[in-house]
C-alpha cells in the first residue's frame, strides 16, 4: 500500500524531470502584436505592497499593445484602495462578508471586465514584483492563439534568508521544471495562482467559478477537461514575498495542502471517469493531482525503505534517488 501510494507521484516526478532536460527555450517576443490586455490585481488589505507591485508593472515596456492594470480591492479596511487610485490606478471595490477570498475577487472583476474590449486577462498578487517584458511576454503568446498563460513564478528575495533559499530551490522544482517538462510533452503547464493569464475566449468557455483555497488548481483541471491548455512562459517572471515567519509560513502551507487532499478527494475520481471513457486530455493532471505533497512523498517512500526488504525497498531506494534527481 505504501509503494502504491507513492507510485504514480514517482512516475510523475521521474517523467517530468526527464522531459524538462529537452527544454527549448522560445524565441524573443514578437513586437508587432497590438492587443488589450487588462492586468487584474486581487488585494486585500495589501497597503504595504501595492504601490511597488504597481510600480513594477508601470516600468514595464509593453511593445505595441495597451494595457490597464486594475486593482480588486477585495473587503479592504486599509489604504489599498486609495493607494492605487492615486498612482492612477482603476480600482474595483467589493464588499461581500459571506463570500470572501481571491477565487471570489477574481470571478467579480471577470463578470465586470469581460463587458469591455479586452482581448486577455493577467492575473498578478498584490505583492508582486514583474519584470520590463512582463507584458509583452504575455502578449506575444496570446496573440499566436494561446487560450491560457502561466509565467515562472519565484521568491522576491531567494537570498535574504535559509528559509527563502529553500523556498527558491521548492518553487525552482514546482513552478520550473515541472512546466518545462509538461510543455514539452504537450501537456498543459498547470496554473499556480499568480503569475498567468487567461484569454477572452477561455473565460467564455470554461467560467472562473471559485470554490475552495484551491481556486486556481480547480480551474486549471476545467480548462483541460474541455480540451484546452495552458502555455509555459519561460521568458518572463514574477516574484513575490513569502512568509518569513514559521508559524504563518505553516498555516500558508497546512490551508494549501489541506485544501489540494480535498481537491483530490473530489477531482480524482472524475478525471478516472474520463480516462475511463477514451479522453485522455486528463491524464497528466490526474497523475499530478496523485502525487502527494513532496514531504509526505518523501516520509512515505523513506518508511517503505525503512520497514521492507526486497523488490519492494529497490523500489523505496530508486523512488528517493528520483526525488534527489527532481531536486
Amino acid at each position: 500500500l505504501l509503494a502504491l501510494t507513492t507510485l504514480p507521484g514517482t512516475l510523475e516526478l521521474l517523467t517530468l524531470t526527464a522531459a524538462s532536460l529537452f527544454w527549448k527555450s522560445e524565441p524573443a517576443p514578437d513586437p508587432s502584436s497590438a492587443l488589450n490586455l487588462a492586468v487584474v490585481i486581487p488585494a486585500h488589505n495589501e497597503e504595504a505592497t501595492i504601490q511597488s507591485c504597481l510600480t513594477s508593472l508601470q516600468a514595464c515596456e509593453p511593445g505595441e499593445n495597451r494595457s490597464q492594470a486594475i486593482v480588486v480591492a477585495d473587503n479592504c479596511s486599509d489604504r489599498t484602495a486609495e493607494i492605487a487610485a492615486r498612482m492612477g490606478t482603476r480600482v474595483l471595490d467589493r464588499t461581500d462578508e459571506v463570500r470572501r477570498g481571491k477565487g471570489f475577487a477574481l470571478s467579480f472583476a471577470f463578470e465586470k471586465l469581460l463587458q469591455e474590449p479586452f482581448d486577455a486577462f493577467i492575473i498578478l498578487d498584490a505583492d508582486t514584483l514583474v519584470e520590463k517584458k512582463f507584458i509583452h511576454c504575455f502578449a506575444d503568446r496570446f496573440s499566436r492563439g494561446a487560450m491560457a498563460v502561466q509565467c515562472r513564478y519565484l521568491p522576491a528575495d531567494p537570498g535574504q534568508s535559509l528559509r527563502a533559499g529553500l523556498m527558491n530551490l521548492a518553487l525552482l522544482a514546482f513552478h520550473v521544471i515541472r512546466p518545462r517538462g509538461r510543455s514539452r510533452l504537450g501537456f498543459s503547464a498547470g496554473i499556480f495562482g499568480n503569475g498567468f493569464g487567461l484569454s477572452r475566449r477561455a473565460l467564455e468557455v470554461t467560467p472562473y467559478a471559485p470554490g475552495s483555497i484551491t481556486e486556481d488548481l480547480e480551474y486549471h483541471i476545467s480548462l483541460v477537461r474541455s480540451g484546452h491548455r495552458v502555455l509555459f512562459e519561460d521568458r518572463t517572471t514574477v516574484r513575490s514575498l513569502f512568509p518569513e515567519d514559521d508559524t504563518a509560513a505553516s498555516v500558508q502551507r497546512s490551508r494549501w495542502e489541506g485544501g489540494r487532499f480535498r481537491l483530490m478527494r473530489s477531482a480524482i475520481p472524475v478525471l478516472f471517469k474520463d480516462l475511463s471513457r477514451g479522453k485522455r486530455t486528463g491524464l497528466e493532471a490526474l497523475f499530478d493531482l496523485m502525487t502527494l505533497p513532496l514531504a509526505f512523498h518523501v516520509t512515505l517512500v523513506a518508511l517503505t525503505a525503512l520497514i521492507f526488504s526486497g523488490p519492494v525497498r529497490g523500489y523505496a531506494v530508486t523512488a528517493l534517488a528520483v526525488v534527489g534527481f527532481h531536486v
